[in-house]
């Protein structure tokens, strides 16, 4: 059985573990599946080995598909969006207004094109605005475009089965940034080069965009995505519980020494979280959470321990550039001569020690949650901090949701002063914590299948949807979980972008200035960056990961055990791919030039 069949089975059994949001009934559609029609073990000396024969056959099924709405007079429209409020709908227009439109093609009224997405709902994370601007996208071009939701733990099996049984239901797919290298292997997506200087095309800004995101577009030189979303993780936490004297002098009285409230390193905020936890500190008479997290299974929870974990294994290297990637600097995932993973070094072990201290200073219900109920605990005001992504950062403005705004504090992802060093061997003892900046997350954006029916049309909109006015728009507006990642969306000395902007869009002045800061400090301060994975396979490892990182956090296994198990499907994954292949496209994924 190769680990592709099992991350398959194991993928479907995760997506019953998601709930998410549906725009609309489901659709019978007949589509193909491969299905396990015989499964038997053999014994072949005194090794267990499965034997699953399959075969393809035609079902038809359920799938959600939310056309074009027909005359839905149960829906509020201003402006021609799909919103009850003015002002959104005023501001989106003027975006709409100002925004490069190109010269849509006559031909295209009246064709349509299918858009595949993470599934969150008409007023969701990414999703939403595919529903919001899909009338504006009608206005301008006579065309429209159909809307296919996909959970997020099927999303790389169905979006994959679709391709490779050549069913071709895809023309758009708002992807996340580490399918890329399957993508890329099996010829699946299209360069959009071609179209940049096309005059039927709106213009976007490419140099705008942070370097660290706009490398996650291309591939080889080439742009294959379109700007959208900006994922890195940051530390929020109750700036008025932090700051306040009073909470600062307990905490010396009960731990000897002042409040590390710059919370530089994961040891600060871990000593911070465990004081408060258990506390009344929001007054509400019952004990409340010092730190909240979504680690269940196919929550995307793994990627808590990305960014966490990331400067206990990743440091710089000597010399006049930082940055440059070696044999033992500047790496997170494997050891760029040998392809071994590094996944299970002492400072990954150290890190998911740190993760597990971290999940006993909040609520052990945590250990289930998905990124809905974490982000609840913290906008509910029941918890002192979380650390997430720039979601938190606009949900917080949401009085229908929060009770934080103008409370918020953020700063990016704290150190570590004792980073393992690969080279050595040994864990180092600085002065100053070690610092490393992330992207992680999908940093969700469309790309173009190569097997797309219309692309000129679908091009287009993934083009219109890339302008500045519309992209800002996006992120100014926090419900569409939109990250910022521009130079139009920082503050000056970074960008052009002005706190009226962000008030404009429902934020509290303050906390837009916490939440943005945090995101420009994260993308432009830190001197070293943790490396992105895009290799093939990369889902299925995480996948692996995710699996055994639950295991530690329940208690099932140690954090060294996890993390050899982890190290071991990782080795199978590599070699079911093919090591020497992997290696070529790992070390020009992470710019490593062998000596």
């Amino acid at each position: 059985m190769t680990y592709k069949k099992i991350f398959l089975v194991l993928s479907t059994s995760l997506a019953a573990l998601i709930i998410t949001g549906c725009g609309a009934a489901a659709t019978p559609q007949t589509v193909v599946e491969t299905v396990v029609v015989k499964e038997t073990v053999e014994v072949e000396k005194e090794v267990v080995k499965e034997v699953v024969v399959t075969q393809e056959v035609e079902v038809e099924k359920e799938v959600v598909v939310t056309p074009t709405p027909e005359g839905e007079a149960e829906q509020t429209f201003i402006e021609g969006f799909p919103t009850t409020d003015e002002n959104e709908a005023k501001s989106a227009q003027a975006a709409f207004e100002a925004a490069d439109r190109g010269e849509p093609d006559p031909d295209w009224a009246g064709k349509s094109f299918t858009i595949g997405v993470y599934s969150a709902g008409q007023r969701g994370a990414i999703s939403g605005p595919t529903y919001f601007w899909r009338p504006k996208f009608e206005e301008l071009t006579g065309a429209t475009y159909d809307i296919v939701e996909i959970p997020f733990a099927e999303m790389r099996e169905k979006i994959f089965t679709d391709f490779q049984t050549g069913a071709h239901q895809y023309d758009v797919i708002l992807n996340c940034s580490n399918f890329y290298g399957d993508y890329i292997a099996n010829d699946f997506v299209q360069p959009l080069d071609e179209y940049f200087d096309d005059p039927r095309m709106p213009q976007w800004d490419r140099e705008s965009i942070s370097p660290a995101v706009r490398n996650l577009l291309q591939w080889g030189g080439q742009y294959y995505g379109a700007q959208n979303d900006h994922d890195a993780q940051v530390l929020y936490y109750r700036k008025d519980i932090i700051e306040d004297p009073e909470w600062q002098q307990a905490f010396e009285e009960e731990m000897g020494h002042p409040m590390p409230v710059a919370m530089d390193t994961w040891e600060d905020v871990l000593e911070i979280a465990q004081f408060f936890n258990g506390k009344d500190w929001n007054g509400d008479g019952d004990p409340d959470d010092g730190i909240t997290l979504h680690l269940k299974v196919g929550g995307q929870g793994f990627f808590h321990f990305m960014a966490l974990s990331a400067p206990y294994v990743t440091i710089p290297a000597s010399g006049d550039d930082p940055t440059k990637v070696t044999q033992y600097n500047n790496v997170y995932y494997f050891d760029p001569e040998t392809m071994e993973p590094l996944i299970n070094s002492p400072g990954h072990v150290k890190a998911l020690e740190m993760l597990l201290a971290l999940s006993k200073a909040g609520p052990s219900a945590m250990w289930g949650w998905s990124l809905g109920e974490a982000w609840a605990d913290f906008l509910s005001g029941n918890a002192v901090m979380t650390f997430s992504w720039g979601d938190v950062g606009s949900l917080a403005q949401d009085p229908t949701q929060s009770v934080i705004q103008g409370k918020l504090g953020a700063r990016g992802i704290p150190g570590t002063k004792s980073p393992y060093n690969l080279e050595t061997g040994e864990f180092m003892d600085l002065d100053e914590p070690n610092m490393v900046g992330n992207q992680v997350g999908c940093s969700w954006h469309p790309v173009l299948s190569k097997y797309a029916e219309n692309p000129d049309l679908a091009y287009y909109w993934m083009a219109w949807q890339a302008t500045p006015e519309i992209n800002h728009w996006n992120v100014a507006y926090g419900w569409t979980g939109v990250d910022p990642g521009t130079t139009y969306d920082w503050f000056e000395p970074y960008g052009t972008a002005t706190v009226e902007e962000y008030e404009a869009g429902g934020y509290d002045p303050s906390d837009a200035e916490q939440f943005i800061g945090a995101y420009q400090d994260n993308f432009y301060n830190y001197p070293i960056f943790q490396t992105y994975i895009r290799i093939p396979g990369t889902t299925e490892m995480m996948t692996a990961w995710d699996i055994h990182l639950s295991e530690a956090v329940t208690g099932q296994l140690t954090p060294q055990e996890a993390l050899d198990r982890t190290y071991d499907d990782w080795q199978f994954i590599i070699d079911d791919y093919g090591r020497e292949d992997l290696l070529k496209l790992y070390q020009e994924s992470i710019g490593y030039q062998p000596e």
